[in-house]
């Protein structure tokens, strides 16, 4: 599946759920593991698990199963592991703790690539 068609596949899905603050951190240049990480943010646990499921129920109507989904228990950050597309859904107090998107910036890596 093309890339692009799975990133609107996968906003579409959040913002359904009303996600806040959807972010697009384009990382093939800075990391191997996949091409775009979508960093969400839900207002409750109950939002922020509700947000992963929506995204995973999409992706299999189209035939895109998941790797992996991580953290649903405690639902305050759940990754969704699409293969060249990883989402992050956060509570914001967990988001701002860990910056993901200062974190994966193209400043940030580059410095740390030397």
């Amino acid at each position: 599946m093309q890339l692009e068609v799975l990133k609107k596949i996968v906003v579409d899905a959040l913002e359904e759920v009303k996600a806040q603050d959807i972010r697009v951190l384009d990382v093939r240049n800075v990391a191997s593991f996949t091409d775009l990480m979508i960093i969400a943010s839900g207002s409750s646990t109950r939002q922020v698990k509700a947000l992963a499921d929506k995204v995973v129920e999409k992706c299999l109507t189209i035939g895109v199963r998941p790797l992996g989904v991580e953290g649903e228990r405690e639902a305050e950050w759940v990754l969704v592991d699409l293969t060249d597309i990883v989402v992050h859904v956060m509570l914001p107090q967990t988001r701002d703790f860990y910056n993901l998107e200062k974190l994966w910036s193209v400043d940030v890596a580059r410095a740390l690539k030397g």
